[in-house]
Parts: structure tokens; C-alpha cells; sequence
């Protein structure tokens, strides 16, 4: 049975009947909040229903197959509302988790702002000017160097198509102060990157020291201004920066958990978009693995716990290993060649994502699930953000997500 409360001018529901909330009788029609347990630290925020048995099993790998969910009964109100796409889950473990009633999803075009101007950065800025006109109002910049945004503002001023003079989202230069004043923060910024030729060989993994002392001055500062909008990691590692961002956010003065910063589901690693990408790359080069175009997926971090499935209808391990480890020695490739390997991800992890993540569009990222940030196709909608649910995921593929998964446990 299920018993309707009313808080906030919004619609409860609960499997529990004295919740301290008055009750209330929805009309069919609202929005509805499902609240459920969870860890206060490592549980899901809140996320859009896709499946009933997400209810019982919210905060684990489950969410991603259907197989693997346990049935559960709704009343035909929560059938309405899963159906039609209006109903999300709340972990009121969280401390404030009362505080994911007042989201209010930004409508119109968003304001970007990205820290560090770099190789990267620069690669990321030039393609969210000449492809985000349609969701992007301006792009700010902020680097360590005022020579470097003094040139990339000057730079980018100066791309226009003829007579059509708005056409791309104006840049500007941003203090530091002002960082947190937009809808989406871009962390590009990095030390310590392997040169070239160096005999470094989990080169993302040898940045996590250095990035994550830089993460956490800028989770702080999110903190601080109570940043409402989505925080994106692009620096290496992806998927430990992200879960680095969330933690320290959420810590007081004294190194405490408070639970005050950043929701999970307010923080995205922006990695997996590459590595699909690169996955694309080989199965258009060998027919063996052209069943990853129609057919296949990408799970995991950007990089060690990586893994491509050739094919969810026609599963082949085998194969789904060439392809993994062709797609993860990629960027040792380029190095070999004698580049750093930076454009591809830039633009496939970085530009193209982001663009993706705006117009609420599938796209290849790391949500928090599990208590890590897992890479998966997933969107943002005005339920919430919502992983991709497959109908059934083989078992050796299954094994592989979870492997990945216990992989960045290991990590943090």
C-alpha cells in the first residue's frame, strides 16, 4: 500500500503511513516524489524512475538492467506517473535531502563557464562557440594566466559567420570570484601531465594527486556559493575527480561531512564520450567489430576498468576484450606517434557531451551509482537524471560493469 503526503507544495509517496507530512490525495496529474532509503554519503540523490523496481533496488548497478530488478507492484498512480515520465526517487537518508524539492530544472540557454585554458580547454572552448549557439547564452573563461584568456577571448571575438553576428555564444573573461555564477562549471584545469615519451604507463591515473588538491580548492568554492548548477570533470582522472568534487563539497571546516555542498547527481564525469568514441573508431576499421556501431555499449571509467561490449543482442567476450583494449591503449598510441592525445577527448568527452548534456540528450557519462561515479549512456530530464535501462545485460558483461565498479572503489 502506498500513503500520499504533501510537503512543500509537493506530491510524497511512501510505503510507510506515519511520515510527519499531512496526507494529501493526488489527482493524477502532479509530479511525484517516491522517497526511499539510503546511505546519507555513498546513496543515490534523487533520479527519474524508468523502471518499478528501481523503488526497491535504487542505489545499485540493478538499476541499469531489468532482469535483474524485483518486481513491485504500483498503485495506478505511480504506473501514471513512471509511465509519463513524472515520477523521482529521493534518498532521505541524505542530510537536506528535502532541499531536491526545490530543484527547478533552468529552462533556456544555459551559462557555461570553463576553468583552464589549456590544450584541452581551448580544443573544448572553440567547439562549444562554433556548435552551442542553440543552448549556450555565453562561455566564460578563467585561467591562471591572463595572457592565456586575454588570447582565447580576443580569439574567439573573432569568429562570426557573416551578417549573422549572434549566431555563437559570446566568450568573456570570468575572475576567479565568479566562477560558481552559471548553469555549468567545466573543470579543465590539470598539473603534472606525463610528457610525451615518458615511460609512464596509467598516465590519467599519475594526475588523480595533483588534480584532486585543485578539485578540492574548487569544490570548496562551489560550496561556498551554493552552486545550484551541474559540475562537470573533463581533467584526468575523470571518474575519481568527480567523486572528489562531490565529497569535499559536502564537508565543513573541519574536514566533517554536513552534507551542504554538492548533490551526487549535481556532479558528472565527462570521460566515457571518447572511449566510446574511440571504440566507434576500430569497429568501423574491422567488420569483426562492426556490431559495436548498431549494437554495442561502453561502461566504466576513462581508462583502467574500461569496458565495450560489441554487441548487447549478440554478445561475444572475446571480441568485446579486442575492443576494450583497443579502445583504452588508444591514447598510448597517439603518444607513440608523438602527440599528446587531447582532441579527440576534448571534443567527444568534452564539447560534444556537454552540448548533449544540455539539450537533455542521450549521451556517454559518469553518474553517481553504486557510491562511485560509473560511466553510462544517460540523460538529464526534468525528472531527474535517468540511466539508460537495458532489458537484459549478459553475465560476463554484468561481471565486467561491477569489476569496473569495484575497480574505482579501490580508488576512493
Amino acid at each position: 500500500m502506498y500513503y500520499y503526503y504533501e510537503k512543500a507544495g509537493k506530491v510524497l509517496v511512501s510505503n510507510q503511513g506515519n511520515l510527519p507530512y499531512p496526507a494529501t490525495t493526488p489527482t493524477g496529474t502532479e509530479h511525484i516524489y517516491y522517497l526511499v532509503d539510503g546511505d546519507p554519503v555513498l546513496g543515490r540523490g534523487m533520479f527519474k524512475v524508468n523502471h518499478a523496481g528501481q523503488l526497491a533496488c535504487p542505489h545499485d548497478l540493478c538499476v541499469l538492467d531489468a532482469s535483474r530488478l524485483p518486481q513491485v507492484q504500483l498503485d495506478e498512480t505511480l504506473t501514471h506517473a513512471l509511465e509519463h515520465g513524472t515520477l523521482t526517487a529521493v534518498n532521505t537518508g541524505r542530510k537536506n535531502w528535502e532541499s531536491c524539492l526545490e530543484v527547478q530544472p533552468k529552462t533556456g540557454k544555459k551559462r557555461v563557464h570553463i576553468l583552464a585554458i589549456g590544450d584541452v580547454g581551448s580544443t573544448l572552448l572553440t567547439g562549444l562557440k562554433l556548435l552551442g549557439g542553440d543552448v549556450i547564452s555565453t562561455i566564460g573563461i578563467c585561467d591562471v594566466s591572463q595572457q592565456t584568456t586575454a588570447r582565447w577571448e580576443f580569439e574567439m571575438g573573432q569568429i562570426n559567420l557573416p551578417w549573422e553576428y549572434d549566431a555563437f555564444p559570446e566568450v568573456e573573461i570570468v575572475p576567479k570570484e565568479n566562477l560558481f555564477d552559471c548553469d555549468l562549471f567545466v573543470f579543465v584545469a590539470s598539473r603534472g601531465i606525463p610528457p610525451v615519451g615518458s615511460q609512464v604507463k596509467d598516465v590519467r591515473m599519475a594526475q588523480f594527486e595533483t588534480n584532486a588538491a585543485i578539485v578540492k580548492e574548487y569544490a570548496k568554492m562551489a560550496r561556498e556559493a551554493k552552486f545550484q548548477g551541474l559540475w562537470c570533470a573533463v581533467s584526468d582522472p575523470v571518474d575519481p575527480l568527480a567523486k572528489t568534487a562531490y565529497l569535499e563539497s559536502n564537508r565543513d571546516e573541519n574536514g566533517q561531512w554536513d552534507g551542504k555542498g554538492l548533490r551526487p547527481e549535481q556532479v558528472q564525469g565527462f570521460g566515457l564520450g571518447v572511449m566510446n568514441a574511440r571504440a566507434a573508431y576500430f569497429a568501423k576499421r574491422d567488420e569483426r567489430l562492426a556490431s559495436f556501431l548498431k549494437e554495442g555499449r561502453s561502461f566504466g571509467p576513462h581508462g583502467t576498468g574500461l569496458f565495450i561490449a560489441n554487441s548487447l543482442e549478440h554478445y561475444d567476450e572475446q571480441l568485446s576484450q579486442e575492443l576494450t583494449q583497443l579502445t583504452v591503449t588508444a591514447n598510448l598510441k597517439m603518444r607513440e606517434i608523438g602527440f599528446k592525445p587531447y582532441v579527440a577527448p576534448a571534443l567527444s568527452s568534452g564539447a560534444l557531451s556537454l552540448l548533449l548534456t544540455m539539450r537533455g540528450e542521450w549521451h556517454c557519462g559518469s553518474v553517481f551509482l553504486d557510491g562511485i561515479y560509473m560511466g553510462v549512456k544517460n540523460r538529464y530530464t526534468p525528472a531527474g537524471v535517468e540511466t539508460e535501462l537495458l532489458p537484459q545485460i549478459p553475465d560476463p558483461l554484468f561481471a565486467h560493469i561491477q569489476e569496473a565498479a569495484d575497480h574505482l572503489k579501490s580508488i576512493l
